[in-house]
């Protein structure tokens, strides 16, 4: 991409602070920031914990993960969100950082991140309780990047393995791990079973992403990632001579048929005019569910674009959190109380 549309490119996920109003809250919220849960390799990975204040012994619990292009961002931009559950709905919300492709030197791969998010599923688990979260009824939502992440957990949670991805058959060794349990047992026990996940403008085949460009200069968000483009795995790796590597972090290829394992209720949102993760896209995941019986709802949000749900104002989409996101979330907060409430 040429260096004068940079710019461009990075308005459409960089956003400045809004100046309207705020929805009017229904109650008020309780925060716990920047709570560190695991450091893999010496890099602290953290999360906040919003808490209703409503004076309930325990509320279901509802995790975010940020999008990004698994290249930027963190959970700052899912701030005010994460903020407006807490506030206008009756759940505590886990607001998640997960590593980078960029970060540790540019070395962190695709299932390092998949592994992160695993973590923290397992990690809030372990101790929402401390947070009045009920660690029986969690549901996992993402946006972008995010979305796919929220995606993988609710797929793939049962793929787990010790060995990561460094020997046959592939899996994933979540960042953090109760004490006595491996992957294995992890798996055995169905210990990332969530109960409902909203996936909004996910993206749900990296294989196919990889195939393109993805994975080469002209994405435009290793350029924005201030890193050098490479493969998501390292080298010597690649989605042509290496495509079970890549299915593996792609959840479109596993979809389970309904009668072997029922998944989670989902929702899936995007915005009419979203140009990087289209509708097609997201209705070609929704029809595999579907195809799948897997219970899936859908919701195309009109004459919205890509990331709608972000913080604060974007000049260049014409959008800002106060505007488009608080509809949205209302129909998020809706379906959740349709599987908790």
């Amino acid at each position: 991409m040429k260096t004068e549309y940079l710019w461009v490119w990075a308005l459409l996920f960089i956003s400045l602070p809004g100046t309207a109003q705020p929805s009017p809250t229904l109650h008020t919220s309780k925060v716990a920031k920047d709570i560190v849960w695991a450091s893999p390799g010496g890099f602290d990975l953290t999360m906040d914990i919003y808490t209703p204040d409503t004076g309930k012994k325990k509320y279901p619990v509802l995790v975010i993960f940020h999008g990004g292009g698994w290249l930027i961002n963190n959970k700052s931009i899912m701030d005010q969100m994460a903020q407006y559950v807490a506030e206008h709905g009756e759940y505590v919300v886990c607001n998640v950082n997960y590593r980078l492709l960029v970060d540790n030197g540019n070395t962190v791969t695709m299932d390092q991140i998949v592994e992160d998010v695993f973590g923290a599923v397992l990690w809030i688990k372990e101790n929402i309780k401390k947070y009045k979260g009920n660690k029986g009824q969690v549901a996992v939502t993402g946006d972008s990047a995010g979305g796919h992440l929220a995606s993988m957990v609710t797929v793939m949670g049962r793929r787990l393995s010790s060995t990561g991805f460094a020997e046959e058959p592939l899996g994933f060794n979540p960042t953090y791990l109760p004490r006595g349990r491996t992957a294995e047992k992890v798996a055995r026990k169905d210990g990332l079973e969530v109960q409902a996940a909203i996936i909004s403008y996910g993206a749900f085949d990296l294989y196919q992403a990889c195939l393109g460009d993805f994975e080469t200069p002209s994405n435009f968000f290793w350029q924005m990632g201030g890193a050098q483009a490479r493969r998501i795995f390292g080298e010597p790796f690649n989605a042509e001579e290496n495509p079970e590597r890549y299915k593996a972090v792609s959840p479109i290829y596993h979809i389970p048929k309904a009668n072997q394992r029922k998944l989670p209720p989902q929702l899936l949102t995007v915005g009419s005019k979203d140009n990087l993760t289209t509708p097609e896209s997201v209705k070609m995941y929704r029809d595999k569910l579907k195809e799948a019986g897997q219970p899936v709802e859908y919701w195309e949000y009109e004459g919205r674009p890509h990331a709608f749900l972000d913080s604060g104002a974007n000049p260049f989409l014409g959008t800002s959190f106060e505007q488009d996101a608080p509809e949205a979330i209302d129909r998020m907060i809706a379906f959740l109380d349709s599987v908790f409430y």
